[in-house]
């Protein structure tokens, strides 16, 4: 069924509704942040630090709305993430540049792709081209020209090993990384520490060291045993469990839609009698 860019049976929508790809965001997330220009983007113009849940809800508001919303829901969130970043601007860095756009957006597949084969096991050739060519909308979305995004999974991989092979985080990323891993919301604290431990154990290692996240045997075998009791768990859950964030966050923003038009009619009514 075709409800909105994507049919159901679309590769990233299989991928998408998975909760268990949310393991994947701390790694997509510094991955982002040790990009120069992304990196000071955030410091300069973004509280998630301090507020790391609505940042969450915002990413996964544009995520679930790309992949599941309907053609009028993805553009009214893209055109406001757009809106958004026009006003992220400052020195070296313009959240409207291409090749920012480009490393964020493939930050999101490439963290989709490394989760599900962890849980699920190898995908075939054919879906990861599938997968890759619909991941293009994260970055069209945003405003990256369609023939930026890589062709087949192949050239995508060659594209990722290239930016990974020439990244050196800095300061304001490792700074980043420490207040995303430790913050000072103790009520979220095990949640952003278990973040750590699955982004640090998914970065190349040079990058988890340029990047200061701590790692030695220990971290790796609670890395392998929580992949290990995940692989054996997760995969034999209902659907209607694994994708209770997805329909949540569909809820959600429908929700959000459906007040602010009775809020616009209401002011609509108010001025056509005044």
């Amino acid at each position: 069924m075709a409800n909105g860019l994507f049919t159901d049976d679309a590769q990233i929508r299989r991928v998408t509704r998975e909760a268990v790809i949310l393991a994947g965001a701390g790694y997509a997330i510094v991955l982002q942040v040790a990009n120069p220009g992304v990196g000071q983007g955030v410091a300069d113009h973004s509280d998630f630090t301090e507020r790391p849940l609505d940042r969450l809800r915002g990413t996964l508001t544009f995520i679930y709305g790309m992949v599941f919303g309907t053609p009028e829901e993805a553009e009214r969130i893209a055109r406001g993430v757009r809106a958004a970043h026009k006003r992220v601007t400052g020195p070296g860095y313009d959240a409207s540049d291409p090749d920012l756009q480009l490393w964020v957006a493939a930050t999101l597949c490439d963290g989709g792709i490394r989760i599900y084969e962890l849980v699920f096991g190898p995908m075939s050739p054919e879906e990861k081209d599938e997968f890759c060519a619909q991941c293009a909308v994260y970055a069209t979305s945003l405003g990256c020209p369609a023939d930026r995004w890589p062709a087949g999974h192949a050239a995508f991989e060659h594209y990722v090993a290239g930016e990974l092979a020439a990244i050196e985080p800095t300061d304001t990323a490792r700074r980043i990384a420490q207040a995303l891993f430790d913050p000072p919301q103790r009520l979220i604290r095990p949640a952003a520490r278990l973040q750590g431990l699955l982004a640090a154990g998914l970065l190349p290692p040079r990058i988890r060291d340029d990047l200061g996240l701590p790692w030695d045997a220990v971290r790796q075998r609670r890395f392998d045993r929580l992949i290990a009791g995940v692989r054996a768990v997760y995969p034999r859950l209902p659907l209607a469990v694994r994708a209770l964030p997805k329909n949540a966050f569909m809820w959600d923003i429908r929700r959000r839609a459906a007040r602010r038009g009775r809020v616009g009619a209401r002011r609509g009514h108010s001025a056509i009698r005044n």
